[in-house]
């Protein structure tokens, strides 16, 4: 006779969507702030160098996060099935900026 409150036969997912959200929140925040810094540094001229190299490297991390957070996401298929979709939104949309940015701008 199973105990009361226990979980179904079938598993819970709720734990691992709660445990797996953490690290995830903590990958997008960063690739945010990464996106973010990418976008308020301007350069102040052609020959400042070191604004194209800050303006790259806040990109290349950014996008390091974002496939960092995807890999987390997709790789294993209980954590693929466990979260939702819309979890792959925030590392797509943060890496395209980051793209466009290191492409156009960078």
């Amino acid at each position: 006779m199973p105990f009361e409150g226990a979980p179904a036969a079938g598993g819970d997912d709720g734990c691992l969507r709660r445990v797996m959200a953490v690290p995830l929140t903590l990958l997008y925040a960063a690739a945010a702030l990464c996106c973010h810094a990418a976008l308020i540094t301007r350069p102040s001229g052609s020959w400042d160098t070191d604004a194209y190299g800050a303006i790259a490297l806040m990109c290349f991390l950014a996008l390091a996060a974002c496939a960092l957070g995807l890999l987390l996401t997709l790789a294993p298929p209980t954590v693929r099935r466990a979260m939702g979709r819309w979890w792959l939104a925030p590392p797509l949309v943060l890496g395209a900026i980051a793209a466009a940015r290191w492409i156009l701008g960078g």
